[in-house]
């Protein structure tokens, strides 16, 4: 597994809550002083809330919470959860009669995996940043990666179980993390070695298979019956400026197609945000270019982290069947 995680940096707090009855979640990053924040939508389904305010021409210029939740569009309501406690806590842009939290989200979809009827709400929202700490170390089947599954073109009947990873470089005082949850339409690998961990399975035959060349057999138009989207973070505590942080989740993308493949569909909602706590001078393309690294490790370290749920094989459970472990 490659270490660290994304409290590593100081000042972040992260927090989850879940249902294992829906096996749906949500994960909330929380930085009480307020982050320089960035943002890049690489997928064309995606969900997603106040991304317009990562623009540098916004005035907001400190973000305090990301939300990464499942749910589809309906987790978007987690985010409310988040706000009401970081208010009641005093943690927001001062408006004089009250503050206001600023906090963004992404959802993925993992609707088709438990009840679908219980998704992440203003309950759980609130529950998530309640319980959040510098201390959480959490990866795998927790939060936002709780139903989180990859490898989907030929539905749920050739999926694997995925999850939440997380991971840290560290370069003299600079620190850049990254969290993720991976919910791809396409197979994972190890970006060092381009070892397919994960992806589309044949379970009748208990092999493997390559999203890309099924595509290429495909000769109908594909519909919507793949559902997913990886959402994930970039944390550092290097000075960013608005611009500077999303030009670091824009390359945060390369560390998802290192990993990922394909990536960025018309099925996926790929989105990555970014959260710069100011402590450290650095060079942005060294940032962005650890940020893209961290964020490969993150998504291995989901896939190697995730259990398995009733037939859907994870990582752990295939490898226990081809080593007899």
């Amino acid at each position: 597994m490659y270490p660290g995680y994304i409290t590593d940096v100081e000042g972040i707090k992260v927090g989850h809550a879940q249902s294992y009855e829906g096996m749906t979640g949500c994960s909330v990053i929380i930085c009480k002083e307020g982050a320089t924040g960035g943002v890049d939508v690489r997928g064309s389904a995606p969900g997603t809330r106040e991304t317009d305010l990562f623009g540098s021409k916004k005035m907001i210029d400190r973000i305090h919470a990301i939300v990464l939740s499942g749910g589809s569009a309906f987790g978007l309501d987690a985010s409310g959860g988040v706000m009401k406690y970081l208010e009641e806590n005093s943690i927001g842009f001062d408006v004089g009669v009250t503050k206001v939290p600023i906090v963004a989200s992404a959802v993925l979809f993992d609707l088709d995996i438990g009840d679908y009827s219980i998704r992440p709400d203003f309950n759980m929202g609130y529950i998530a940043a309640q319980s959040a700490s510098s201390k959480e170390s959490r990866q795998g089947n927790v939060g936002c990666g709780l139903g989180a599954t990859v490898g989907k073109i030929l539905g749920s009947r050739g999926a694997m179980k995925s999850g939440l990873g997380s991971a840290s470089l560290k370069v003299g005082d600079l620190i850049v993390s990254a969290l993720v949850g991976v919910n791809a339409f396409g197979d994972i690998y190890d970006y060092k070695s381009n070892e397919q961990i994960a992806g589309v399975y044949d379970y009748k035959n208990g092999v493997m298979l390559n999203t890309i060349e099924i595509l290429k057999s495909m000769a109908i138009k594909l519909e919507f019956n793949q559902k997913n989207t990886t959402i994930g973070i970039i944390v550092t505590n290097a000075v960013l400026n608005k611009a500077q942080a999303n030009k670091v989740s824009e390359m945060g993308h390369d560390g998802y197609a290192r990993s990922i493949n394909p990536i960025h569909t018309m099925f996926d909602g790929d989105t990555i945000f970014t959260m710069a706590t100011n402590k450290v001078e650095s060079d942005v393309s060294l940032v962005g270019t650890l940020g893209a690294e961290a964020m490969s490790m993150a998504i291995y370290n989901a896939v190697i982290n995730a259990q398995g749920h009733e037939a859907i094989l994870s990582y752990k459970d295939i490898k226990k069947v081809l080593y007899n472990i």
